[in-house]
């Protein structure tokens, strides 16, 4: 799409929102409203995007760095000053220019291109994106003329009775002719009830200037909702949520239950794999094929391989190889990658670990800053003791070894290959290769002993 501009306007307080947080940073599916926008545009193909900003304007602008340009809006004048901001760098260009709220996540790829196709196709000097809304109070309305053509955009506190029952409402979202939009906001007047300038008021004035203007409906209205206030909010992340669902379901993933689970808007899941309910995808995770994932399992950042199964775990920032298990009631925190054919099973904790092929955790143990061989058995209540109150120190366990139940490995300490650690030892030195480590007092028995402890309380 050849010069293509876009004007974003997000410059507003969004005071509804009741954040620190400018509204358009708050998260729609784990990316902020504003991405998901930006990154539309981008894939759109336009030649510029500015972002009129305002209210904390330096954390907009820090957050979209390198993807768009900026122009201020100081004071808040309405919309159609807002654009006006963007003169300097858009005025006397040939093409057209796109015109969005910032807070509108929810419009597909598929309904701004034939938004623009539709405009250039048809020669208007601006197409509006409409959308039919059952309930439309509180949205512009657009007023047709009795050929079908557009006359004019009315905000709903300045239409008449008559004007607010129609229920076609203006999106906030135009393509103008790039010339004749500069044109025309130099005539826009403030004389309304909010003593504003809008945007839609340049509608009317290219009517008046006789240039035609287009109308082009949204097919889903749901994908003109905005975000306002955390109701609004919420309800965009269901939308965003089944279509996200939708997604993954139509590329061979099976969601047992999509009411009761969450995927982000950056997952990606290989075909076959199953996600039982209860599940969360965050961020960069991605899934391999033939996967089982869940049912509660929270996976952040996460590299899946093929035929992986994991169930009521947490895990983040790690690698997973094929045909891994992981759970029930695991904890992989960042750092780790657990080898193929590898078990970590219940209630085990690991953090910044390599776990080799087929190497296992089976239950209730503790494995953080260490490096583990080759089909390694880590058993029962097994702990590295890495942190020495200052410092962090690696465990090596090499391919081959057996640790037993309840063994404390004082970090740095290296288990040799094929090395066996009897139960309930504390090792602190090395273990050879192949050597048996049993580092645990020898058991005293004293009889009756018991009996005159039980007698003395």
């Amino acid at each position: 799409m050849e010069n293509l501009f876009a004007v974003v306007l997000a410059a507003g307080k969004g005071t509804r929102m009741k954040s620190k947080k400018h509204k358009v940073l708050h998260p729609v599916c784990g990316k902020p409203i504003i991405d998901h926008i930006i990154d539309l545009l981008i894939d759109l193909g336009t030649d510029e995007r500015v972002v009129i900003v305002g209210h904390q304007a330096e954390s907009v602008a820090a957050h979209l760095e390198g993807r768009a340009s900026f122009a201020r809006q100081d004071q808040q004048l309405g919309t159609a000053h807002a654009v006006m901001q963007s003169a300097p760098l858009l005025a006397g260009n040939d093409g057209v220019t796109l015109v969005m709220n910032g807070d509108h996540p929810l419009f597909t790829r598929e309904t701004l291109a034939q938004l623009v196709r539709s405009h250039r196709e048809s020669g208007a000097a601006a197409t509006i994106l409409t959308a039919v809304l059952p309930d439309p109070t509180g949205y512009g309305r657009v007023i047709r003329r009795s050929d079908g053509t557009v006359d004019r955009v009315v905000e709903h506190k300045d239409a008449t009775e008559e004007e607010r029952k129609v229920r076609e409402i203006n999106t906030g979202t135009f393509c103008f002719d790039n010339r004749l939009l500069w044109d025309a906001l130099s005539k826009v007047s403030n004389d309304n009830m909010q003593g504003e300038y809008y945007l839609p008021d340049v509608i009317g004035i290219l009517n008046h200037d006789g240039h035609p203007i287009g109308a082009q409906p949204v097919a889903d209205p749901a994908e003109a909702g905005g975000v306002n206030d955390r109701i609004q909010l919420a309800a965009a992340e269901r939308v965003m949520q089944r279509r996200i669902l939708n997604g993954h379901m139509m590329d061979g993933v099976t969601i047992t239950d999509p009411d009761n689970t969450y995927i982000e808007a950056g997952v990606a899941i290989g075909e076959d794999t199953v996600i039982h309910p209860g599940s969360i995808l965050r961020g960069r995770t991605r899934i391999g094929t033939d996967c089982v994932i869940g049912p509660y399992a929270e996976l952040t950042d996460l590299e899946v391989g093929d035929g992986v199964t994991i169930r009521h775990s947490i895990l983040q920032g790690s690698q997973v190889e094929k045909k891994a298990t992981v759970g029930p009631y695991a904890y992989v925190r960042p750092g780790s990658t657990l080898g193929e054919e590898s078990k970590v099973g219940c209630f085990v904790d690991v953090k910044n670990t390599s776990l080799g092929k087929k190497s296992k955790i089976s239950h209730l143990g503790y494995v953080g800053d260490a490096r583990v061989g080759e089909e390694v058995n880590i058993g029962c209540g097994a702990v590295t003791v890495n942190y020495d109150g200052k410092n962090k120190h690696q465990t090596v366990i090499e391919d081959g070894a057996f640790v037993g139940c309840n063994v404390n490995m004082v970090a740095p300490v290296t288990i040799g290959k094929g090395a066996y650690v009897a139960a309930g030892s504390t090792i602190h030195r090395d273990v050879p290769e192949d050597a048996l480590a049993i580092a645990r007092e020898r058991q005293t028995n004293k009889p009756e002993y018991a009996k005159k402890l039980r007698q003395k309380s």
